[in-house]
Parts: C-alpha cells; structure tokens; sequence
C-alpha cells in the first residue's frame, strides 16, 4: 500500500507541474484571438529607480501634527522595442505573494537591450498594479504591447508590494499621484539626452493599464473624484489626505493631465466601498475600457466595476466581462510554478493569488493582450481598423460564425472578430457613449 502510495503522490505532482506555467510570461495558447499575438519588434528591457521627492509620508502620519514629508521612492520596469534580433531573457530575484519567496520568470525581454532607431517615438503605456502586487503582476501586457510598437513602464508602488505592504492609507492617496509621477518622469528622460528614452517615447500620447488598486487609481487618475465620506474612514487614508482626491476640489483638477489618451481599467477597486458617487464619477473625461469577472468578490461586480461604468456617463466607454470570473480576470500572469506550494505565513497558497477557479489565466491573458491591443491601437496609434475588433454583438455566445470555404465572410456572420470558431465563449463587450 504504501509503494501505492508513493506511485499516486508522484502521478500528482506531475500532472501538477504539466499544468504549471514553466514561469513564463509570453505564453500563446493555440486558441489565442488574433490580436494577441507578439508583434513584429525584439524588444528590450531595463529597471530604473525614481524618486518623488517631498511627498507625504503617510505611514507617519500623526493626529494634530503637521503632515510628515519625504523622498518616494519608486523603481520601475520599462520594456521597449529594440534594434536586436534576439528575443528572450529573464526576470530575476521577483517576489512571489508570500513577500519571502523570490522566482526567476521568463519571457521576450533582452535585459539593455540597444532601442530602436525610430523616427517617430512610440506611445507610451504605464502599468500600475493591485494591492499587494509587484511591476511584474502585469508583465504579459508590459512585453506583449513593447513588441507593437509601444514603450511600456510597469510601476513598484511603495508600501503596495508584496515584501513591503503596509497601511493601506499609503495605497489610497499615492496610486494616482505615482501615476502621474512616473507619467512626467518618463517625459523629462524622453528629453534627456543622456537617456535610453530620448526621442524614443512620446509621453503626449500615453495610454495606463490598472488593475484592482491599480485601477482605483486609474478612476481617479481618469477624472474620477471620491465622495467626501470616503476621505474620513478610520481605516482609510489618515488624517484627511485623501481629500486632494475629492470630487471637484481644485488639487483633484491640477491632478488631471491631457496627456493620457485612453485607460484600462481591470477590475477597478472602490466603488463597492463608497469611493465613488455618481457626481464623482461624472468627472471622467478620459476614455475607458473596464474589464472585470462577472463573480468578483473582491472589487464587486454590479455594485462595482459595471457600477463605475454606467455611471461615467461623461466618456467613450467599454466593459469587457468574463463571466463567471472572479477578481483575478484578466490582469494576473500566469501563478509561478513555485506558487502552487503553501507557504508558513499566508492561510492560502499563494496560486489563488494569480488563478481563477473558472478560467485558464493564460487563456485570459491571451483575451486582454488582444483587446487592449485593438483599444489603444485605436485611441494611441489612430488605426482605424481596430475599431471592427471592438463592433461587436455584446454577448459573444449570440454570434454566429459563418464563413465561406475562403475564409471570407457571409452576410449573416457575427461573430467576434479576431476568434476563431468555438472560441468567443463567455464573453460580453458593452459599450456606452459620453452622454454630451
């Protein structure tokens, strides 16, 4: 019995490890829709440290006391199209959930790699993740878009990551102001002589991808002012640091910046919890494309993502449900190979943090790279033809799939552009135009 044993653990754990991702995050499933697949650019990568000098230093923040200043810091990982010919390379030493385990995951990126000779710079696209998280979270989206044609910028958001979380004040005031920071820096290098960036990025067009806190502070970032009562809460941001961010106060309308074009935001954290009225969210002005699990218990569904959208009654909008997701849709690598293992110091393994319980998260992947590709090729590069990938019947079962032996299609077909047949499943595209 016990040499049966040991026959089943070992079946086990293979079958375990055939289904693990091998760490990678470029991953193309043979049923990927078209539009998700690599572009025709080698890209490059590399890792700068920024600091935001003269913030506030909200984790010392004291009662009746003046607000404690310091120096942010904020590392960032910035993927880029480049001159070579090789394709692959690795991320060393990442952070898994558990803050203590450290990975090697693989993908595209050539570590300084030499950039592209251009003649025109490359929109930019900055990526902002969850709490807690790392600027690795979204790295499929990071290299999937630098290969067409975009420099894309993946934020370490202090106080926000895995090794470092803390008070969850420093997440509610800082994510919009570090997406606007790194947003301004990344315009400063593209001037800079001395820098990789220079003349490489046109950070007048930029494009922000956010996902769970991230995309809380996308909203805001958006135009999306929070209620007044959701600056008081006693497990919030302290001491009224959070009201810069009110509906219509003046340093919420200094916030504002023209030169993000179009935003993504993936299961959006927030309105579930009061941060959001319909006057708040009034004042987004900002195109938006909102993707959520149909099922998230996390940042809501009818009460939060769909929420946001029916009420950002004042833009171009799109919300993309996978049905029966949960807070997990869309955003997430693949979980590590090494996460699928518990751990001393979470009461869950630490896979759940990247996995749905309904959807392959490769499979989901592959469904946002191709639709955040038809979106800011629309709205950042001016293609027209991405619009047909986004003029859709709204529930992708209804479609119906009807192509000559050609390849063409027949008058009667509807089905979702870029799929192939079988494939648009359980899918819904909503969309809503600004009210004015």
């Amino acid at each position: 019995m016990k040499t049966l044993f040991s026959i089943i653990v070992v079946g086990v754990l293979t079958i375990s490890n055939a289904f693990a991702s091998g760490n990678r995050v470029d991953g193309q499933r043979p049923d990927a829709p078209e539009l998700a697949a690599p572009g025709d650019n080698a890209i490059g990568v590399r890792t700068l440290n920024l600091i935001n000098k003269d913030q506030v230093d909200i984790l010392n923040v004291e009662a009746g006391k003046p607000l404690p200043k310091y120096d942010r810091p904020l590392t960032v990982e910035i993927w880029y199209p480049s001159d070579g010919a090789k394709r692959g390379g690795s991320y060393e030493n990442v952070y898994l959930r558990d803050g203590k385990t450290k990975v090697t995951l693989y993908g595209q990126a050539v570590r300084d790699a030499k950039p592209a000779t251009v003649a025109k710079p490359y929109p930019l696209v900055i990526i902002s993740h969850g709490y807690p998280g790392n600027r690795f979270l979204l790295s499929h989206l990071g290299e999937n878009l630098a290969t067409k044609g975009y420099v894309t910028v993946a934020i370490d958001h202090t106080d926000s990551m895995y090794h470092d979380k803390a008070a969850f004040g420093s997440t509610l005031v800082n994510r919009p102001l570090d997406q606007n920071f790194v947003l301004n820096e990344m315009d400063r290098l593209s001037k800079d002589p001395d820098s990789f960036l220079n003349r490489l990025v046109d950070a007048s067009n930029t494009g922000l991808i956010g996902y769970s806190m991230g995309a809380y502070g996308s909203v805001i970032t958006a135009g999306g002012g929070v209620t007044e009562a959701s600056t008081k809460f006693s497990w919030g941001a302290p001491e009224g640091t959070l009201r810069r961010m009110m509906a219509g106060s003046e340093e919420l309308k200094e916030l504002m910046d023209n030169r993000f074009r179009a935003i993504v935001a993936i299961a959006p954290w927030g309105m579930n919890t009061g941060f959001w009225d319909a006057k708040g969210l009034a004042g987004v002005h900002v195109p938006m494309l909102f993707m959520a699990g149909s099922v998230d218990d996390v940042a809501g569904y009818e009460k939060g993502t769909r929420a946001i959208f029916e009420n950002a009654v004042n833009t171009d909008r799109y919300l993309l449900t996978f049905m029966n997701a949960n807070h997990n849709a869309a955003a997430p690598i693949p979980a590590p190979d090494e996460s699928w293992k518990p751990v001393s110091n979470l009461d869950f393994i630490p896979f759940e943090h990247y996995a749905d319980a309904v959807w392959d998260t490769l499979r989901m992947n592959n469904i946002t790279q191709h639709f955040i590709t038809a979106y800011f090729g629309k709205y950042l590069k001016s293609d027209g033809t991405m619009q047909s990938y986004l003029d859709l019947v709204e529930n992708s079962n209804d479609g119906v799939y009807a192509v000559n032996k050609d390849g063409t299609a027949k008058p009667e077909n509807t089905y979702w552009k870029g799929f192939a047949n079988r494939t648009a499943k359980g899918l819904k595209l909503e969309h809503r135009t600004n009210a004015n």
